[in-house]
């Protein structure tokens, strides 16, 4: 199915994938040197599907990369504790199981979670290594009322010093040939962070649920109520109806609404070597449905977000 924008360039289309979520823009090859109207067009289909894909962009490198990304918006230093060797671009290669192999948002342990990613297929294997992602907006608007009254007063804790590599399903994917996001590097600095589980989409104006596996536990609840109520919210955002999963090749990238979306990479591709490259575009500090914004506990996001180029 295609799907027309408004003011959409002559050799842009959208395809819908799916009904909640996902699409592929074709006629569009990724750079710096991208018209106005080709960039707001793109935007406007990534906060219409949440996450928008693109085949055949092999002639991206690093550079090209960040260079498209900066039209989106002031881009963040590659991750707040983990260095890949690059200023902007996280790697993440991996010869057997990844540590992103759980439901996540992006670095909500900070307090300015990243706005949009993009993720470039490098080495992809031959088999398996796909991603899924599931609309963290449609979850909240089809909560019943009840669950809906219970979220939008409810604040989460979030940490990177929880749960992100601790639960890995199969203790032999702790080995050296992990992707990067290790548990030495991932937790050398300390994160914490308070959110509203339920925000306000700068952009769109939606309602969508913050939650993913940084979430250490409810504001006001027991650990065993916390964490009852998480698999509850959880199971509602990644539903099947409401997600969209996409098999990789070479020279794909996928963008995503890091405020509207979670994702799970999905590690089934045995010893086959898998790398992708995550650059990211920085995003404001939530604010919830009352208008209170999230508010740090440990440590500061200033340095990864560049704070000194978001404010004037």
């Amino acid at each position: 199915m295609t799907i027309s924008l408004d003011h959409t360039p002559r050799t842009l289309t959208v395809h819908r994938l799916g009904g909640r979520i996902g699409a592929r823009i074709d006629g569009v090859r990724l750079g710096a040197d991208l018209a106005p109207e080709t960039v707001s067009a793109v935007r406007e289909a990534l906060l219409r599907h949440k996450v928008v894909f693109f085949r055949d962009q092999g002639h991206l490198d690093d550079a090209g990369q960040i260079a498209f990304a900066e039209r989106l918006g002031t881009l963040t230093t590659a991750h707040p504790t983990v260095n890949t060797g690059s200023a902007h671009v996280l790697s993440l290669a991996a010869t057997k199981g990844m540590a992103a192999n759980s439901w996540h948002t992006d670095v909500t342990f900070v307090d300015r979670v990243p706005a949009i990613s993009l993720l470039r297929g490098v080495t992809i294997p031959p088999y398996g290594g796909s991603t899924v992602w599931a609309n963290t907006a449609a979850a909240y608007d089809a909560l019943p009322a009840p669950l809906k009254a219970l979220v939008d007063g409810l604040w989460a804790v979030h940490t990177n010093d929880y749960d992100y590599v601790a639960t890995a399903e199969d203790p032999e994917n702790d080995g050296p040939d992990r992707d990067a996001l290790d548990r030495e590097q991932f937790r050398s600095a300390a994160y914490e962070t308070e959110h509203p589980v339920v925000r306000i989409h700068p952009e769109t104006g939606e309602r969508a649920l913050v939650l993913g596996h940084f979430v250490k536990r409810f504001i006001g609840l027991n650990s065993s109520e916390s964490s009852a109520l998480f698999q509850l919210l959880q199971n509602r955002v990644t539903k099947l109806e409401n997600t969209i999963r996409w098999t990789w090749q070479e020279g794909d990238v996928a963008m995503w609404d890091n405020r509207a979306t979670q994702h799970y990479a999905v590690a089934d591709f045995d010893n086959h070597r898998r790398e992708v490259r995550r650059v990211t575009v920085a995003g404001e500090v939530p604010v919830g449905i009352d208008g209170r914004r999230s508010r740090v506990v440990r440590g500061s996001s200033d340095a990864y977000t560049r704070i000194d180029e978001l404010i004037s």
